[in-house]
């Protein structure tokens, strides 16, 4: 099967990701400053799942282009990415509507985590399918950010129940360490 398909299909899902994260943002019930305040959590929770929704489309995108066909594995360890992704936008909602408390925070970081389990679940799928030998297997390397992500979002979770807002910082570590682009794939592609 070709990509194309895999490709159109998973960034749908991620538009209708993020859409239904923005359409939970709601407009404040007042024209002043302490009523946009109210809302604060929500945003900024939005914010930061925007960012991490974005960040996997990016890696998502570059990680299809080392592909040179699609077998039953892959589109299954895609799905498995794609419904962990999928409820970022509940996880993102509970926790802004909550502003942060700690059992939020905790169940965000799980929605945080299973995806950042599932992604190289679906690296490891088309290393199956496309070989050592691969760009993809040439470009991961070490993958020091992959390895470490899960651990900081473990953390974090078990964090949420002493200091949510610990476990937010975490959070957002993870988010910028990530913003940094990762050239592996481009730099693999390329030779």
């Amino acid at each position: 099967m070709e990509k194309d398909r895999l490709l159109a299909f998973s960034d749908g899902v991620v538009a209708i990701i993020i859409t239904i994260m923005v359409l939970e943002l709601k407009v404040p019930h007042g024209p002043n400053l302490e009523d946009l305040a109210g809302v604060l959590p929500t945003f900024l929770s939005y914010v930061l799942s925007f960012v991490y929704v974005a960040i996997y489309w990016n890696n998502h995108h570059h990680l299809l282009y080392t592909v040179n066909r699609v077998d039953g594995l892959i589109l299954w360890a895609n799905t498995h990415l794609l419904f962990w992704l999928s409820l970022v936008p509940f996880a993102t909602a509970w926790m802004g509507e909550n502003h942060f408390a700690k059992l939020p925070t905790a169940v965000y970081g799980v929605a945080l985590l299973m995806p950042a389990i599932a992604y190289p679940l679906l690296q490891k799928a088309i290393l199956r399918r496309e070989g050592q030998g691969s760009t993809l297997a040439t470009a991961l390397g070490r993958d020091i950010k992959g390895k470490i992500s899960p651990v900081l979002y473990v953390t974090a979770i078990a964090l949420s129940f002493v200091s949510p807002l610990v476990a937010g910082i975490i959070y957002v570590s993870v988010a910028v360490m990530w913003l940094i682009p990762d050239r592996r794939i481009e730099r693999a592609l390329a030779e």
